[in-house]
């Protein structure tokens, strides 16, 4: 537990400067895309979609879009997006919109809004959380949030006078407020809870190569924090069960998935000296989707690692 918690608050904020804005974002953020015109223009969203269309205030200046992704984090979209309202707040721009996934509109407003392209950005219509804000007549920010099972995306879409300039990332690293620290802690409690109220969870921070069934070498919070609950719990069982999304054969993909299934099971067994005795290692392929496979959004929900509480 005390592991899991330190490796979350272990992520101090990085600070993304800017003439017309200062915002940090979490240090473990890395840059996947950046691209800046000195004249273009943007509809910016003003409101949920609605009678077919999202609504949008036309802007037109220097624009900056920017995205980021945040590695194995057990942050929720509300944690990630409310430490930058705050600093937008404070910079002197108002919020104009604020929504999440179904308040939006789901799949529909995901995709009436300008979204960077894949892999630059991933957007999980089930769970993502989206932001604008303007600063007089002349200045706006949107900010689109998304997490996935081993990742949070984070898009941020800057426009203002001809001659302001595009926010940049500088190696400075502020402290983290007592609030964030509060509410991090809260996160990585949040997996066991849910495990005990649902009786599985997915670990949603795990992180393995394309089509294969090594396990990186993390480190990964829900699997410290996992090991700590079968450490206070030594009657209880599980069963590490492994899924794939529906690309190639029934047989290939149940044999990898409950080979990433063994992996883990591998890591909490040498890791953490759990009895292997107490962990099952199972494979159920493309039989349990919890998202279309029609869709790289889906296809990326559906790959994924839960553990499911068997009975003592």
């Amino acid at each position: 537990m005390i592991r899991a918690a330190i490796f979350l608050l272990g992520l101090m904020l990085t600070p993304l400067m800017a003439l017309a804005v200062d915002l940090s974002l979490p240090g473990g953020a890395h840059q996947l895309s950046v691209r800046s015109s000195a004249m273009d223009s943007y509809n910016l969203p003003s409101g949920p979609f609605a009678d077919g269309k999202v609504p949008f205030q036309p802007y037109e200046g220097s624009l900056n879009r920017q995205t980021w992704r945040l590695d194995g984090t057990a942050l929720t979209t509300l944690q990630l997006m409310s430490p930058l309202r705050d600093q937008l707040e404070a910079a002197g721009f108002t919020i104009l919109f604020e929504c999440w996934d179904k308040t939006c509109g789901g799949f529909d407003f995901r995709f009436d809004i300008e979204i960077v392209s894949a892999p630059d950005m991933f957007v999980d219509v089930r769970n993502y959380r989206f932001l604008s804000a303007v600063k007089g007549n002349a200045e706006a920010v949107s900010l689109l949030a998304s997490v996935n099972r081993n990742a949070a995306y984070l898009q941020i879409i800057q426009v203002g006078p001809m001659d302001s300039d595009a926010i940049k990332i500088t190696p400075d690293q502020p402290n983290i407020p007592a609030k964030q620290v509060e509410t991090e802690v809260q996160a990585v409690a949040a997996l066991i809870e849910l495990l005990k109220q649902n009786g599985h969870v997915v670990l949603g921070d795990l992180v393995f190569n394309t089509g294969a069934a090594q396990l990186d070498k993390g480190p990964f919070a829900s699997l410290a924090l996992l090991a700590g609950y079968l450490a206070d719990n030594p009657e209880q069982r599980i069963a590490v069960v492994g899924h794939t999304d529906s690309v190639g054969s029934l047989d290939t993909n149940i044999a990898l998935s409950k080979h990433r299934a063994a992996a883990v099971r591998d890591r909490l067994v040498e890791m953490y000296k759990i009895d292997p005795k107490r962990i099952q290692a199972e494979g159920m392929g493309y039989l349990a989707p919890i998202a279309s496979n029609l869709t790289t959004d889906g296809r990326d929900a559906n790959r994924r690692v839960e553990v499911v509480l068997l009975s003592q």
